[in-house]
């Protein structure tokens, strides 16, 4: 009994997402970034479930060894119903927010001259894993100064080599050097550092649009790293320099609530007040 009742709560969770991608076109990237703000505190919340309250775990009782048995059986058997139930909410969330991710990143296209939406491919799934399948959340990699995953061979002088260019100020060549490292090396320890970096060329050169993509792909890929709150606030610069104010004001909104003890949370408190953000 219990079996085809999950399956039917599982058909009509997926195709809630669907649901919402077929009014796409009635949404702006501002329903979107709350969207998104509001699945971050979903998933705020499933964290501070997966956490232990140190209680101590219910005593089996019993006074035959087949009542024991039974009891511990009956222990499982709810264990179990939550890990079910935990498990269908996280690849409820993962799923529909990579749906709207994807969503976001049409709408980026859209705004990007010479981006061929054809060309955009499958969203990676939200977390870098299958939602479908039972995966263990990996611990935050390691920063490549942290002792992290070795750099490949020319890995670190390719990227000091377009920074340097970006601290010249050759955007161009800062763009095409970062562009060329994001080829050579992708899914690299310094990757979302170069997307962010590879924004700043783009702005530089005022080519907002692409700088946008940029600052997005970065936060995106390592939404908990080194430059991602800056990334962040980039892009709701970036979407301001493009017109896109409503959307800009709630991306610089999101840089407070997600990284409030960082500097970036200040500038963007600053460029929301330039804005005359509500």
């Amino acid at each position: 009994m219990l079996k085809p009742l999950r399956s039917l709560a599982l058909l009509c969770a997926l195709a809630a997402p669907a649901a919402g991608l077929a009014q796409g076109q009635d949404t702006t990237l501002a329903d979107i970034r709350q969207q998104l703000s509001v699945l971050y505190g979903d998933i705020q919340k499933l964290k501070s479930e997966l956490n232990t309250t140190g209680a101590p775990s219910a005593a089996v009782g019993g006074n035959s060894a087949l009542e024991r048995l039974n009891a511990i059986e009956s222990q499982l058997q709810g264990l179990t119903s939550k890990t079910e139930e935990l498990e269908f909410r996280i690849n409820r969330i993962t799923t529909d927010g990579t749906n709207r991710i994807g969503d976001l990143e049409f709408r980026l296209c859209e705004l990007e001259e010479g981006c061929d939406i054809s060309q955009l491919g499958d969203t990676p799934s939200l977390g870098g894993v299958d939602s479908a399948a039972a995966v263990p959340t990996p611990a935050p990699a390691p920063s490549a100064e942290a002792g992290g995953p070795a750099l490949a061979i020319g890995e670190k002088a390719d990227f000091e080599r377009a920074s340097e260019a970006l601290a010249q100020g050759d955007f161009q060549g800062a763009a095409d050097k970062f562009a060329a490292y994001l080829q050579t090396y992708p899914g690299g320890a310094l990757s979302s550092e170069a997307l962010y970096k590879r924004g700043q060329a783009l702005a530089g050169l005022g080519d907002n649009a692409a700088a946008a993509r940029a600052y997005l792909d970065s936060f995106s890929g390592d939404p908990d790293g080194k430059v991602a709150a800056q990334a962040l606030y980039e892009l709701g610069q970036a979407l301001a320099a493009l017109g896109q104010v409503p959307d800009a004001c709630v991306t610089l909104g999101e840089v407070g609530g997600r990284f409030p003890g960082d500097p970036a949370a200040a500038q963007a408190q600053t460029a929301m007040r330039a804005l005359n953000c509500q």
